[in-house]
């Protein structure tokens, strides 16, 4: 029997009528569990670096093997690009957490950064200390540079931030209960020691710094719990961090430096649906963006949890307002071309499918069953309008015959106006090409792919798809 994450019969029969603004699109990935949102942009594409909680794993505990990267250029749709680095990136962690859970558990919060072409990924291993890897490229592969831990445990090693300032000095900031960073030196793998505590500087746990705790914990003195973020706006730098007692709000101080002092600013907003939270922020397009976790999946929980994204606004003093969670997520900085080829896994909103790497590379969608559905914003499809659709697709069923797949395209919601259908034919598993036409997309929508066939059937994967002006290939049917 098929496992969902999404019970699509369910969501069909209450949505199906709704229009397409009226969906909710946050969270923003609804493939898998994701947690601990870390934000970056490069050359104008935002990277959504996070954690992944997995599906299945031991009761009451966060069950994380690797972490996952998504992308977008138009803020509400995310091409989902799967796992980019695991435990087992880190050879040193075996012997860190031997006879406890090994490489099978412990990839906690990360944030990634990129330096002279390189990009470093800083994550903690279940407390065990803070790693670094590197690659060329935000996707990978990346490789450890170090046989042990950039941070030893024993310092609090949870949920590190990095941060450049301007004048090009990096820093690494952590903690659990404590506040802790170093200056990391230009090879972005080691810290000045000649500052601090032999390179390790911890910062006053004031209430002025980071706020009163309330109710008061003789063991935690302020309302900072975790989850820093390192930020600039203007002149002035920002601590973002999720704070106590449980469940976690979020909270922010100020500084004149990425050091500090920091004086306590406010809270950003109020617990959320999962006992953690862990704050994001970045600029994009002219907007700043905050990223955080929630509960708000079927199926979730404090150790299923899934990163959401609303605008973030400052009041003219530079005070932080507090952010009121939305369902229906930030508006769109763009339009998608359907004219390019688009990959399967870009989605604003789905329904029943999951991800997996693909054989022709990449990711493709999976899970397909009937009634499963994909949701992309915002496309652009010009005055003339769109004359034909294909897909790359992978069947083994013998569509017409057993399955009668077939994947209903339609705007503006899931009943919406049918612009085709592709009648998927049997590919003997390997991904083929396939075509059909296409009637009254013009103009800008929300596009919808609903698929069909038999039920409890898993009827094809998906791979990418694109739209053309022009009327079919040459030879080719809709057959």
């Amino acid at each position: 029997m098929k496992k969902r994450i999404f019970p699509a019969v369910v969501l069909l029969s209450a949505l199906a009528l709704l229009p397409a603004t009226s969906f909710a699109l946050n969270p923003i990935i609804q493939t898998m569990y994701t947690a601990d949102p870390a934000p970056i942009v490069h050359n104008g594409t935002l990277y959504l670096f996070s954690g992944h909680d997995e599906d299945v794993g031991e009761a009451n505990n966060f069950n994380m093997k690797n972490w996952v990267v998504s992308t977008t250029t138009d803020m509400v749709n995310w091409t989902q690009h799967g796992a980019i680095a695991s435990l087992r990136d880190l050879p040193w962690a075996a012997k860190e957490i031997s006879g406890w859970h090994g490489f099978d558990n412990g990839a906690w919060a990360l944030q990634v950064i990129e330096r002279g072409g390189k990009w470093y990924l800083y994550a903690p291993v279940q407390g065990r200390g803070i790693g670094v890897l590197v690659a060329d490229n935000p996707l990978g592969p990346y490789t450890s540079p170090l046989k042990k831990p950039l941070i030893a445990a024993e310092h609090d090693s949870i949920d590190p931030t990095v941060y450049i300032d301007d004048t090009g000095q990096a820093h690494l900031a952590w903690g659990n209960p404590n506040l802790w960073s170093v200056k990391l030196n230009k090879d972005m793998i080691s810290y000045d020691t000649s500052v601090g505590e032999n390179g390790l500087i911890r910062h006053p746990m004031t209430i002025k710094a980071l706020g009163e705790r309330i109710p008061a914990d003789a063991k935690r003195g302020t309302s900072y719990e975790e989850g820093p973020w390192l930020y600039k706006r203007n002149d002035r730098h920002y601590l973002f961090f999720a704070a106590g007692p449980l469940p976690e709000p979020l909270g922010y101080s100020t500084g004149p430096t990425p050091q500090g002092p920091w004086t306590y600013g406010g809270p950003v907003m109020a617990p959320q649906s999962a006992f953690t939270n862990h704050p994001g922020v970045v600029d994009y397009k002219g907007k700043t963006y905050l990223f955080y976790h929630n509960a708000a999946l079927p199926g979730g929980d404090g150790f299923k949890r899934s990163v959401c994204v609303d605008e973030l606004k400052f009041n003219p003093d530079g005070t932080v307002p507090v952010v009121q969670p939305t369902k229906e997520g930030p508006a769109p900085v763009g339009t998608l071309d359907p004219y390019k080829r688009v990959e399967a896994e870009t989605i604003a909103w789905s329904s029943g499918v999951k991800i997996e790497p693909s054989s022709a590379g990449g990711q493709n969608v999976r899970d397909i069953h009937d009634r499963d559905y994909i949701q992309v914003r915002n496309v652009d499809f010009g005055a003339t309008g769109a004359r034909a659709f294909t897909a790359s697709l992978s069947s083994t069923a013998k569509a017409n015959e057993a399955s009668r797949a077939k994947i209903e395209i339609r705007l503006g919601k899931l009943d919406g106006q049918l612009i085709g259908t592709l009648a998927v034919s049997e590919a003997g598993g390997e991904w083929k090409q396939q075509w059909t036409e296409i009637s009254g997309a013009s103009g800008v929508h929300d596009l919808f792919f609903v698929f069909r066939g038999a039920a409890g059937e898993e009827l094809f994967k998906f791979d990418y798809w694109k739209f053309s002006q022009g009327a079919l290939p040459a030879g080719k049917t809709t057959d």
